[in-house]
């Protein structure tokens, strides 16, 4: 097995704010009750069956899941409704962390259908049971409850007459349905539901589980630490990003990152974006009243917890100002203005982009730096790669040492041949320019009629900012042959996860002519349009829908970032920065997908400022396993500051 099940107490009970609606006969709320922070908590009464508690201080609130609907549109935000029928009644959940939250509702849907496999209690026996109240918490999912509720499905669809396409089901699970809230703060669009018959064979809700350094990583953060995490190529470190990002309440939670690309991956905004003073080249009087701007300073006094992806392209004067503005407009004393960061990067990748010959400033070298960060830990453990040799060659070349050896390696890859069913190996180059040429003349060069797809952005006014965090063009052009890659993660098991290569078979008859793409995995697919979301707690979401898709003759080595690809072609004749030829080599899954074109040592520079720094964390032991010990003992522990 290669994840793990969520601890029950994950899956059965969540953490979070809880309004308590009571509904006329046309949906509108009567009665409301707002509990700020309370538990909901799914377990069994005396007679076996599901409930769902809700609990504060108080006396807590028990409601029989028995007729409901579950609303699930916006679990990302850490938002759910469950509407009991008979009572006319709704919970309204919200600023649940959402990995938490989609844990929940996974293991309510499995429970719940294998609750009516096993033919419930009637009223009547009940009432002649004469059983004492009680309530337990529900135990964890089993392959037992997966079966019975397969089986319970199965009988469903099976006895479901054919419908016409004005008939709705009335399962449990509803399908959308426009429900209205009282007040502004709660979602009032229309969500969508879970649906039994959608899929129709379930499983055990598995994730990939964290090795003990992520663990100590997550629960430093949980415990409310300003954390440093830092790792080499392919450590995990954007995976874990990603965990951390859904185990923390969505309220008062931005993620950012130093690049839109590295923005998308975590489904958050540029750290420029969020800060809302552009360049941060301005004199600091000015940053701090271009932030005092109305929307830029909600940002700022909303904020508890500020996640920064990507921190060594991050400038240390910029980080300075991001500092000094935290405290003034928040009018606190305390490092960042008592914001928790979670910075996360590797300085021996790319650094800070400077002018001219101008010298980069790392984050390190800021003067708040080390009043800010609490506890710096690294990941050690390569998951991108499993070729020791390969990956004891990355580690020498990240810290700018070149062997023979080595040198041997890179150059006899020159003759590597890594195509493959028409699949032809990108190309990673040092400047954007060249990428663009690239692609631009390949397609041409194809026969046949171009085929255009334009992304349906939800403000055309702000394409540009779009444009900044998408990891999808506006337009996307194709032809029949054009190389191709996966922009978001489809489907893993089948190989096709971001970064994927393929290649256009042909198009779909009809207006919209969707391009079938064979991957490099063997797998044949018709790419749909997807959605991507930027911004988040509490920013402004933008979102666009477009074809996961980019031409991959050729790709930059900064946009490379965080990607892992299957055949890669590299040219390092034109490396212009400490840390770019480490970054292109690393992209790569292993040494037999990877071509080195006219390789020379030294284009291979390690920054030795960043050598230092990591030096003096190591020799400080805060780098060390033993640093890491007491969180991976110490749990999750809920961050204090929620």
């Amino acid at each position: 097995m290669t994840g793990e099940m969520f601890q029950n107490e994950d899956a059965a009970q969540l953490h979070c704010s809880v309004a308590v609606e009571t509904l006329n006969a046309s949906g509108q709320a009567i009665q409301r009750l707002v509990f700020r922070r309370a538990a909901v908590i799914l377990g069994r009464n005396e007679f076996q069956e599901l409930v769902l508690r809700v609990q504060d201080h108080k006396t807590p609130q028990n409601f029989l899941l028995r007729d409901f609907q579950l609303f699930t549109r916006f679990t990302r935000e850490g938002k759910c409704t469950v509407k009991f029928l008979p009572e006319n009644t709704q919970v309204l959940i919200s600023n649940c962390p959402p990995d938490g939250l989609n844990m929940f509702l996974k293991t309510l849907s499995i429970k719940h259908q294998a609750w009516k496999a096993n033919r419930p209690m009637s009223d009547r026996h009940k009432l002649r049971a004469g059983i004492p109240r009680s309530f337990e918490t529900i135990s964890p999912l089993q392959q037992k409850d997966v079966q019975k509720a397969n089986e319970m499905r199965t009988k469903v669809n099976a006895t479901l007459p054919v419908k016409g396409p004005s008939e709705r089901s009335t399962n449990i699970m509803a399908k959308s349905q426009q429900t209205k809230r009282a007040r502004a703060d709660c979602d009032s669009s229309p969500v969508k539901s879970l649906h039994p018959s959608k899929k129709p064979v379930l499983a055990l809700p598995m994730v990939k589980k964290l090795s003990k350094e992520q663990t100590a990583v997550l629960n430093a953060v949980l415990s409310g630490k300003n954390v440093f995490f830092t790792g080499s190529a392919g450590t995990g470190k954007s995976f874990l990003l990603k965990r951390i990002v859904g185990s923390l309440p969505p309220k008062g939670t931005f993620a950012t990152a130093s690049t839109g690309v590295a923005a998308s991956h975590i489904g958050g905004t540029t750290l420029h974006h969020f800060a809302g003073i552009g360049s941060g080249s301005a004199p600091l009087e000015q940053c701090l009243e271009l932030a005092q701007r109305p929307g830029v300073r909600q940002h700022w006094t909303t904020c508890k917890r500020l996640i920064i992806d990507e921190v060594s392209m991050v400038e240390g004067h910029f980080f300075d100002k991001l500092e000094a503005i935290a405290r003034s407009i928040r009018r606190s004393t305390e490092p960042f203005g008592g914001i928790q960061l979670i910075v996360c990067g590797d300085f021996l990748q790319l650094p800070p982009v400077t002018k001219g010959t101008e010298k980069p400033s790392f984050c390190f070298q800021a003067r708040s730096w080390r009043k800010c960060i609490h506890v710096s830990m690294e990941l050690t453990e390569v998951r991108r790669q499993t070729d020791q040799s390969f990956i004891s060659l990355l580690q020498a070349v990240r810290v700018g040492r070149v062997t023979q050896d080595i040198t041997t390696k890179l150059l006899k890859s020159a003759n590597n041949c890594i195509e493959k069913d028409g699949i032809l190996a990108t190309r990673l180059c040092t400047h954007k320019d060249d990428v663009e040429l690239t692609n631009d003349n390949k397609l041409k060069q194809l026969p046949g009629s171009l085929r255009t797809y334009e992304a349906v952005d939800s403000d055309p006014v702000l394409v540009k900012v779009i444009d900044a965090q998408s990891p999808v063009g506006q337009v996307v052009q194709l032809k029949v042959g054009a190389q191709v890659m996966l922009t978001k993660n489809l489907d893993v098991q089948r190989g096709l996860v971001n970064g994927a290569r393929g290649v256009v078979l042909d198009f779909l008859p009809g207006n919209q002519g969707l391009p079938r793409v064979r991957f490099l995995s063997g797998a044949v697919e018709v790419v749909k349009h997807e959605r991507w979301v930027f911004g988040g707690g509490g920013a402004l979401s933008l979102t666009r829908q477009q074809l996961p898709l980019k031409l991959a003759w050729a790709v930059s080595i900064h946009k490379s970032q965080g990607m892992t690809l299957d055949c890669v072609e590299i040219s390092l004749a034109r490396v212009f920065e400490s840390g770019q030829a480490y970054v292109a080599l690393s992209r790569a899954r292993s040494l037999e997908g990877l071509r080195v074109m006219d390789f020379n040592p030294r284009v291979v520079r390690a920054d030795q400022d960043v050598l230092l720094f990591y030096k003096r964390l190591r020799k400080e032991r805060l780098l060390t396993q033993s640093s890491m010990s007491d969180f991976v003992e110490s749990g999750n522990k809920e961050n204090e500051a929620w």
